[in-house]
């Protein structure tokens, strides 16, 4: 048995091996790979500790804190490899032009991996792309959850972890929406009839951008009329949130208000058509019966349906068309609908219950009114008195709001369902400069 042990120990002592001027046996080699690995594992322990107990204290975006703990990582590993080579008796500049010479070799065989190293250390140190972004790649969308020397992990909106190459994120046109905050605009396409009102369409996607939570009202919403189609208008609503992540969510939720909006107001989106041209008016008859209807009352169905689609539909009503309803203010009654369309979109309606206040004395001056039904009160809580009552046509709350002062009176509401159009005041600032 000890023959065994000390024929085993020789092997293990027996020199093998020549590294920069230092001999090494398997055994010195195994204690030297054991230390290398041991000083890997250390250097990315105490790189989290730092990140952990130090940066995040001092409030240190994350991305930030990724970059600067990778960077620790693998500088603790380079000075403890070079530390370690260096006791184990290897001459490192001996080695130096034979790791040139290797270099040259493995560049060629592992150029994506190479380039993919440097893209590493590109995005690390150029912070374009940080850890917590929000970016799009192609049909790739997803918040960035790593990024190493070799690749980026991103988290897609489905919950799914892709493995990019840095290459392809430096070389590839990539779309950051958090970068340099996280406020961004969202485009969302509408195609409706070319019957239809573009005033009602306008104050429609207007009052959906205003309600959806997610979406500021400040910078404001857009709509935009794209083209004109065969046998539908295009239009753009733009909108703006500050939550890049959720910007597919906020998409699904403006659709829905859209639906429901459009639905409420009559507005019609264009069904493909298709046109039959018959040279042989002849033909006619035997066509009709050889196509299989499924219904024989089809035709009379249609017409009742479209019969019904013109007598319902709220354009025709003045109650709820907002157009109508500034048509019967003085100010406005010879506008043209392009006017008009200036000022809708630059204001809203609002209704007001009885008793209700609109705005309240001393506050800040945000916004100018034009009373579209109803009668309201401006009543002074200093005096205790009314002031003056205000119906259909008049306005109130642009003396305060040009000359930046709070409001000097209380106003309440005096009727159940008082109506009024609202202008706030970088609105109005955009309205008076275009009409200058």
């Amino acid at each position: 048995m000890d023959v065994w042990l000390a024929k085993f120990n020789d092997i293990f002592m027996a020199q093998i091996l020549d590294i920069g001027g230092a001999k090494f046996s398997i055994a010195s080699i195994t204690l030297l790979l054991g230390l290398l690995v041991l000083a890997f594992f250390l250097s990315k322990l105490i790189s989290e500790i730092i990140r952990r107990a130090f940066l995040a204290r001092f409030r240190i975006n994350r991305g930030l804190q990724e970059a600067i703990t990778v960077f620790i990582k693998y500088l603790l590993i380079t000075l403890s490899c070079t530390i370690i080579l260096q006791t184990a008796g290897i001459n490192l500049s001996s080695l130096a032009v034979v790791a040139g010479v290797i270099g040259i070799g493995i560049g060629f065989g592992l150029q994506n991996l190479s380039s993919n190293f440097i893209s590493g250390v590109v995005l690390l140190f150029e912070q374009t792309l940080k850890v917590g972004d929000y970016i799009e790649i192609g049909e790739l969308k997803g918040v960035i959850e790593k990024i190493s020397i070799r690749s980026t992990i991103l988290r897609t909106d489905d919950d799914l972890f892709v493995i990019v190459p840095n290459q392809r994120l430096i070389e590839h046109n990539t779309v950051n929406w958090s970068y340099r905050g996280h406020t961004c605009r969202i485009h969302i396409p509408i195609t409706v009839a070319t019957d239809t009102d573009l005033l009602v369409l306008t104050e429609a996607l207007l009052t959906v951008a205003r309600h959806e939570p997610h979406v500021l009202q400040n910078p404001s919403s857009e709509v935009r009329f794209q083209k004109f189609n065969r046998d539908s208008l295009e239009f753009e609503l733009l909108a703006w949130i500050n939550d890049p992540d959720a910007n597919e969510t906020i998409r699904s939720s403006l659709n829905f208000r859209i639906a429901y909006e459009f639905k409420e107001r009559g507005i019609k989106v264009p069904l493909p058509t298709h046109e039959i041209a018959f040279r042989d008016h002849e033909m006619i008859p035997s066509v009709v019966e050889a196509f299989p209807f499924p219904n024989q009352n089809l035709a009379s169905e249609i017409n009742a349906a479209s019969s019904s689609a013109i007598t319902t539909n709220p354009s025709d009503s003045n109650t709820k068309n907002l157009r109508d309803l500034l048509r019967k203010i003085s100010y406005f009654e010879r506008c043209t609908d392009v006017e008009l369309f200036a000022l809708i979109a630059r204001g809203y309606r609002k209704h007001f219950d009885i008793c209700e206040v609109i705005c309240q004395e001393n506050e800040p001056s945000e916004e100018f009114y034009i009373i579209l039904s109803g009668v309201v009160e401006i009543f002074s809580e200093r005096n205790n008195q009314v002031i003056a009552t205000l119906r259909e046509g008049e306005f109130f709350g642009e003396i305060s709001l040009l000359m930046g002062t709070p409001r000097t009176a209380t106003v309440r509401a005096l009727t159940s369902d008082t109506v009024l159009f609202v202008v706030e005041r970088q609105q109005l600032q955009k309205l008076l400069s275009e009409y200058k």
